[in-house]
């Protein structure tokens, strides 16, 4: 369900998101949350509504050098959700909480678990592997494999494994 020309609801659509999620979020993320993924807002709003909450202070960027912009919800970004929380439909609310409930595990991972790899000249392949706080990275890692095939494999399975690869090297360096 999309309200359309109601920004200041549209506005707390967003304030709400950002709530649910309890996390940074980067622009990628949100637009794909609220507009791609389902169609509480359209992209475009969706947009220009971040640039606004930005510039009135209800979100503030939280970005290291080198990686996407993440944006949070700021205090009083907070305090306007709480004040005019009731003025989002009931029916959008639930859409919201239902969808960040089975879905926020899913959406953190592709935004903290960041992949990429190239051919070395000798014909190896160098795979990066990094997890992403809202700061600065946790964890980084770089492998030389021998083939494409490796790297494309490690380049792919590295989402859906990075919780559990940093909780074993994790327990594992403090014991």
């Amino acid at each position: 369900m999309q309200i359309q020309g109601e920004t200041s609801v549209n506005k707390l659509i967003v304030l709400f998101v950002f709530d649910k999620m309890e996390t940074a979020l980067s622009e990628r993320i949100i637009l794909e949350m609220c507009s791609v993924g389902n169609t509480w807002l359209n992209y475009m709003d969706c947009k220009e509504l971040l640039s606004r909450l930005l510039d009135d202070g209800f979100i503030c960027r939280i970005s290291s050098p080198e990686e996407e912009p993440l944006y949070a919800i700021t205090g009083d970004g907070r305090e306007s959700l709480n004040n005019f929380y009731i003025n989002i439909p009931k029916s959008i609310r639930d859409e919201i909480s239902a969808f960040i409930k089975n879905n926020s595990g899913k959406l953190r991972n592709r935004q903290e678990c960041k992949s990429d790899y190239y051919q070395n000249v000798d014909g190896t392949y160098t795979v990066f592997l990094k997890i992403i706080a809202p700061v600065q990275p946790m964890l980084e890692l770089k492998f030389v494999v021998p083939d494409k095939k490796t790297a494309q494999n490690i380049y792919k399975n590295w989402e859906c494994k990075a919780s559990d690869l940093y909780s074993a090297i994790y327990e594992t360096l403090i014991d």
